[in-house]
């Protein structure tokens, strides 16, 4: 079992057409045999009205929201890139784990990522996604619930891995590194990955610039609608023409973003030398 930690991103669409393996949607609905497992927070109750399934697009704005409702919260030097993404792939050879089974490998690594504290319902918002074949996705927004922002572990590469050596033994799973040195994968974005980040902000149907515009446009459209002379009805017709043209490049831009090469060039974070000593020294 293999974690990988990808690079934070502005919003959660890329991340999670990454681990779909498409761009989100607003007609494919995810069931819970997809998103196996979530932050103790979220209570579909209290969505009252609403439908029990949600979409992808909804789980994505589900995950964008605390960057909506604290606009001011942002990381070391001010690092507004609040989606974290670490996906979890299993070795070729290992058997299909069952939903609980994955579930379990989602609390678990939400729990020692520091995601997850059993009892804070205010903390972080986080799915668990098992959409591909061996592979889980994990997809949290740093932003807390009360406003404040969560700092990952500085050890967060180990604590993984050493988290994977543990779910390997206890689903008795193929153990992916020998029984020396161990090593966690941190990806490392290329142009391309960057460059989908930045078209998904700027086609966020919540945050993004051009959904700024598209609204300025539509709410003139819809006050000069009123008035009674043609003139305006006329312009009024325009301005809904042009909103619904922003509204296709929204979705031209959401498109590109999900079609750009995803390949990473893996950074190999090594165990520490004493602890690899320890290990060695170790019966």
């Amino acid at each position: 079992m293999i974690p990988r930690i990808n690079e934070r991103t502005f919003v959660a669409q890329s991340p999670l057409g990454a681990a779909l393996g498409h761009s989100v949607s607003t007609q494919e609905e995810l069931t819970d045999r997809t998103v196996v497992a979530y932050w103790p927070g979220l209570d579909f109750s209290a969505r009252e009205g609403e439908q029990a399934v949600w979409t992808s697009a909804q789980w994505a704005e589900h995950l964008n929201d605390p960057l909506l409702e604290h606009p001011f919260t942002a990381g070391a030097q001010g690092d507004r890139r609040a989606i974290a993404h670490i996906d979890v792939r299993l070795h070729p050879d290992d058997r299909a784990l069952t939903g609980p089974e994955w579930a379990e490998v989602g609390h678990r690594f939400a729990r020692v990522a520091g995601i997850e504290v059993p009892g804070d319902e205010r903390g972080c918002r986080w799915i668990a996604v098992q959409a591909q074949p061996q592979r889980l996705d994990l997809i949290a927004n740093l932003i807390r619930l009360d406003g404040t922002w969560h700092a990952q572990p500085f050890n967060l590469a180990q604590r993984l891995v050493k988290e994977a050596r543990r779910i390997e033994t206890d689903l008795v799973l193929t153990p992916v590194l020998g029984t020396g040195e161990r090593q966690a994968v941190r990806a490392v974005p290329t142009a391309s990955t960057q460059l989908a980040a930045v078209l998904s902000q700027l086609a966020d149907e919540q945050s993004g610039p051009l959904a700024t515009v598209r609204g300025l446009v539509e709410h003139t459209a819809h006050r000069l609608a009123r008035q009674p002379d043609g003139t305006s009805q006329a312009t009024a017709h325009r301005l809904e023409l042009v909103a619904r043209r922003i509204h296709h490049i929204q979705q031209d831009l959401h498109t590109t973003a999900a079609h750009l090469p995803e390949a990473t060039h893996p950074r190999v974070a090594s165990t520490p030398p004493a602890v690899r000593n320890a290990a060695r020294r170790a019966p």
